[in-house]
């Protein structure tokens, strides 16, 4: 023990040898429009380039630099400018950075005491996305993802109504019921599991035609609910569905909510960000009535996973009291500082990562208004690209998009004469997994599919990279229509 564990000297070159690799590979290459999307293995094959077993002995230098190279390499590049395939796209160097720093200091911002930087600069990244809401005060905490977000929305939201839940469990309640949308986002039904409210009671409203709750179907949903011996609880608006981007009519919403004293929380974990554009805002009218908000920067706004904020109007500490048990090895009351800094018992978590860090320094690089420009940006881009579908033949809109979720069908020159038919559809159907496993197996780009409804397979486009640019686009056309040709 006179010794240091470790080779400090040696793990310091390594370091050095690796983050060249992360420059080289990891970011210069991966975003490089000329480099493939995917290098696409059979899994197989993957598991044998990679030699995954785990040994008794461990492994010099070189060959660990390679087992790096080979992650970046056989990994899906979605910095890509032709990445069009999740809700999250992109590399930003600032927010990059942030996350190199977040992993070097390995803390958790539960306490001032281990991250004091970390917990100032969460409380003001919450406080500004508050204050975009519409909200001068409030609460909030940053959660692993937006499901984690709408759970906890689901759970304040219980305790708020029923304190005696968090003692008592269930076992007292009456049935509760839940509302959202049919186009809402799975996580509502997983938490409603989670915490023993059961999926049973997760009323799924209509929508239109475009996707959007219809306010005069959850009216008739709650009073439903009540007539069958239930207690309405809460309502998901949501603020840009996942598949079809439809935004939920808030203030109607927000009517019924304060009509029947429900919770109102809104998913605005994909569209919150239209919040930061003069232009797009209007989208959310109404979100400033909600009790809470989970927005997902490290989708639009490609701060890099994960980054998902669960804010709440509430300032009464709310949060605290339905998550705090007061561990007192974390959060003692006679700490020589204002323990009022020490936020981690708002959350379920214990350990927890200091997510705030990469949107504070993006947010510092660019600005509000650089953050709205790039929400612009791929509201731009997805307009072109909806122009220039119009002029190709082959492809049909599912519907004009209002946001950024472009949804369409590609129709080969062989079914382009026949009647709108079953058959037809169900041929159509096969397409779009047709033309996606040629594109993965050549590497030339990625975009997701899924059918919806009655509707059979279509391709949703989500562009949020402000690296893509309109040859980008030309070639997303392009390349579906080569693909597609001979189907």
């Amino acid at each position: 023990l006179d010794d240091p564990g470790l080779d400090i000297a040696a793990g310091e070159e390594f370091l050095q040898e690796v983050f060249q690799i992360l420059l080289e590979e990891g970011v210069k290459k991966s975003t490089d429009v000329t480099q493939k999307v995917c290098d696409w293995k059979e899994p197989q094959e993957l598991r044998e380039l990679l030699d995954l077993e785990l040994r008794s002995d461990g492994e010099g230098q070189e060959q660990l630099l390679q087992r790096c190279r080979d992650v970046l390499r056989l990994s899906v590049h979605t910095g890509h400018p032709r990445f069009f395939n999740q809700l999250f796209s992109g590399l930003d160097h600032h927010a990059l950075a942030g996350r190199f720093l977040t992993e070097t200091l390995n803390t958790s911002p539960y306490t001032y005491e281990v991250a004091p930087v970390l917990v100032l600069m969460e409380e003001q990244v919450l406080a500004k996305l508050r204050e975009l809401v519409g909200w001068s005060s409030g609460d909030g905490i940053f959660a692993p993802g937006g499901s984690i977000s709408n759970m906890l929305a689901m759970n304040v939201a219980r305790f708020q109504r029923f304190p005696e839940s968090r003692s008592r469990g269930n076992w007292d309640l009456p049935r509760l019921g839940l509302f959202a949308s049919q186009e809402s986002h799975y996580s509502i039904l997983k938490g409603a599991a989670l915490l023993g409210i059961g999926t049973d009671n997760v009323h799924l409203v209509r929508t239109d035609e475009r996707g959007k709750m219809i306010p005069e179907e959850l009216e008739k949903e709650i009073q439903r609910v009540k007539a069958e011996g239930s207690e309405p609880l809460f309502v998901c608006a949501t603020s840009g569905t996942t598949v079809l981007g439809a935004f939920d009519p808030l203030e109607a919403i927000a009517d019924i909510c304060a009509r029947h004293r429900l919770w109102l929380h809104v998913d605005a974990a994909w569209g919150g960000s239209a919040l930061l554009s003069p232009q797009l805002r209007h989208l959310l009218a109404g979100i400033h009535r909600s009790d809470s908000v989970t927005w997902n920067p490290h989708k639009l706004l490609m701060v890099g996973l994960q980054c998902s904020a669960f804010l709440l109007r509430d300032s009464s500490g709310l949060l605290q009291r339905c998550h705090g048990v007061g561990a007192s090895y974390l959060f003692q009351r006679d700490k020589f500082y204002d323990v009022s800094l020490d936020t981690g018992d708002k959350s379920p978590q214990c350990g927890r990562r200091a997510d705030g860090l990469k949107l504070w320094i993006l947010w510092k690089a660019v600005g509000t208004r650089g953050l709205g420009w790039r929400v612009e940006r791929a509201f731009a881009a997805t307009r072109y690209l909806l122009e220039q579908m119009k002029r190709r033949e082959g492809f049909q809109l599912v519907m004009e998009p209002e946001f950024i979720n472009l949804c369409f069908w590609f129709i080969p020159p062989s079914l382009r004469d026949q009647d709108s038919s079953p058959e037809f559809w169900d041929k159509v159907g096969k397409v779009a997994p047709a033309i996606k496993e040629k594109m993965i197996r050549r590497g030339s780009m990625m975009v997701g599919y899924q059918p919806h409804g009655s509707r059979v397979n279509f391709f949703r486009q989500i562009i949020t990279n402000p690296a893509v640019t309109l040859q980008d686009l030309d070639f997303f056309l392009d390349e579906i229509q080569e693909l597609g040709w001979n189907l």
